[in-house]
């Protein structure tokens, strides 16, 4: 093979790979943006409401009930009966988070997003009084932004959400190098948003 052959297979061999590494990139990007299309929709509402909470001032409901359970299951505390019983006769919702007990009382909290309530139970009666407060929709769907009490699964679904995002800025940001035309445009737009984000921190964050 000739020099100028050599150099010709290599340009085609060159022309070719970036011409594969574009389309795996372009594919991921597309499948990516739909496969993520309700989460970004999802974090991008939830990130408005998180910065104005006070458009869901009143929306919190408070409610208290009451009632009784055998004192039997008090004498030594039985978490997962006295919780058990509470969910049953009153529906109450929620991971169970703290506990607490003394001589006298027995308390259980329990924690959902938008959600708590918080049980005291007299262990020599068994009477007791429960505080149960929901705050609205959009309360939960700002918690489930936060992972705020809403269990490891959810966690793991906020991490795989953020890896799934971060993949298709990168597969965004790769595809314009592909695109001759654009691609210096396209470079200097992505590098004055990121002075004006850097800009805006600096200024106007204490």
């Amino acid at each position: 093979m000739t020099t100028e052959s050599a150099k010709k297979h290599t340009h085609t061999l060159s022309a070719r790979v970036r011409r594969r590494i574009a389309m795996v990139a372009r594919w991921l990007h597309i499948y990516l943006s739909m496969a993520t299309f309700a989460l970004v929709l999802f974090f991008s509402v939830t990130g408005l409401t998180l910065n104005h909470v006070e458009w869901f001032d009143g929306a919190q409901k408070t409610i208290e009930l009451s009632g009784s359970m055998p004192v039997t299951l008090l004498q030594k505390p039985d978490e997962l009966r006295v919780v058990e019983f509470i969910r049953n006769v009153h529906h109450i919702r929620g991971a169970v988070g703290d506990t607490r007990t003394d001589d006298q009382q027995y308390e259980v909290t329990f924690k959902g997003p938008g959600y708590s309530a918080d049980a005291a139970i007299d262990r020599a009666t068994g009477t007791y009084q429960i505080i149960e407060t929901r705050n609205g929709f959009w309360a939960v769907m700002n918690d489930l932004h936060k992972g705020r009490d809403t269990g490891k699964a959810w966690g793991w679904v906020i991490d795989a959400s953020a890896v799934l995002l971060v993949l298709v800025s990168l597969t965004g940001l790769a595809l314009i190098f592909f695109l001759y035309k654009k691609r210096t445009a396209g470079i200097i737009v992505a590098a004055i948003g990121t002075v004006i984000f850097v800009t805006l921190y600096k200024l106007f964050v204490p």
